[in-house]
């Protein structure tokens, strides 16, 4: 092999194979498209979920339960966790979570569980808690404070018709 037999074959800037020209083109007739069938004709496509003439994967799984594209997204966090984190009489708000990274991505509401031990009185804003994270927040001489959801029912439908819109155009 020489050095000038590198690239030999390869074309960086090649025509666009122009088809349905006749015989010379070399693409002549068909114009590469073989004869018949359904890729054969023009303003042909399919859907992604297209298998030929076998059932499709997704009508021969079952389908079980239902899932509620309205519902809250709740982000949840145990008070154990926050006993470690925080210090004496620290206010904890749901935005101090996610900005300190312990709760990641976008909710409506946030719970407080009651998975873990709390020596020591802290401040807890959320939307929810458990029953048992109540008491023990209480029973440490902390204070909890209920909040209101972030979003409505009717703003959530509002913002996923609005996704749902912008992802048509």
């Amino acid at each position: 092999m020489n050095l000038h037999d590198i690239h030999r074959g390869i074309h960086k800037n090649r025509d666009r194979n122009r088809v349905g020209r006749g015989p010379g083109s070399g693409n002549g007739k068909t114009a590469g498209k073989g004869s018949k069938g359904h890729r054969s004709r023009s303003g042909y496509s399919r859907k992604p979920f297209f298998q030929g003439g076998t059932m499709p994967l997704f009508r021969r799984i079952p389908k079980r339960g239902f899932h509620n594209p309205f519902a809250p997204t709740v982000a949840a966090i145990n008070v154990g966790s926050l006993d470690e984190l925080f210090a004496a009489n620290a206010e904890i708000t749901p935005e101090l979570l996610s900005a300190e990274g312990l709760i990641r991505g976008r909710f409506d509401e946030l719970k407080i569980l009651g998975d873990g031990e709390v020596s020591k009185p802290l401040r807890v804003q959320a939307h929810r808690f458990s029953k048992t994270a109540r008491e023990k927040i209480e029973r440490a001489g902390g204070s909890v404070v209920v909040l209101t959801a972030k979003r409505t029912p009717r703003q959530r439908v509002a913002e996923l018709k609005a996704g749902l819109d912008a992802s048509k155009d």
